[in-house]
C-alpha cells in the first residue's frame, strides 16, 4: 500500500506541475501541434490517472507499469521539446517575463516530479515480487 499512496501522492503532483505548465503554454501562447495534443492527453494526463486508480487494486503491477512508462515518456516528451528542438517550446525561446517564469518553472518541475514518478514505478515493480511471495 506504500507504492500506492506514494504513486498516487506523485500522479497529484504531476497533474498540477502539468497543468500550470498547460496554462503557461496556452497565457503565452506556445502552440502545440495535434499529435502533440494527443500525446500530451493520452500519456502525460490520463496514463498516470489509470496508474493511480490501478496502483490501487489487485492489478497493481500493471498499475506499476503504467506509472513507469507515462512518467517515461512525459520525460522524453519534455526533453526532447524544451531542451533539444529549438522552437517555440524550447526553454531558451520563451522569456522569463509575466507567464514565462511559470513556464521556465514547470518544464523544469515536471522533469524532477516525473523522474521521481519513474522511480516509483520501479520500486513498485522490484516490490511486487516480495508481496506476491508473502501471500
Amino acid at each position: 500500500m506504500k507504492v500506492a499512496r506514494y504513486g498516487t501522492a506523485i500522479v497529484v503532483l504531476h497533474a498540477i506541475t502539468h497543468g500550470l505548465h498547460g496554462l503557461a503554454h496556452v497565457k503565452i501562447p506556445v502552440p502545440l501541434s495535434s499529435l502533440q495534443s494527443v500525446f500530451i492527453v493520452a500519456v502525460i494526463f490520463l496514463a498516470p490517472i489509470i496508474a493511480a486508480i490501478l496502483l490501487w487494486t489487485k492489478f497493481h503491477r500493471i498499475g506499476n507499469w503504467f506509472l513507469l512508462s507515462s512518467m517515461a515518456g512525459a520525460i522524453l516528451f519534455g526533453v526532447y521539446n524544451h531542451l533539444l528542438v529549438i522552437s517555440s517550446d524550447h526553454v531558451s525561446q520563451v522569456s522569463f517575463a509575466n507567464w514565462g517564469l511559470l513556464f521556465q518553472i514547470t518544464a523544469t518541475l515536471t522533469l524532477i516530479i516525473d523522474g521521481l514518478g519513474c522511480w516509483i514505478g520501479v520500486w513498485g515493480l522490484k516490490t511486487i515480487p516480495q508481496l506476491e511471495e508473502a501471500s
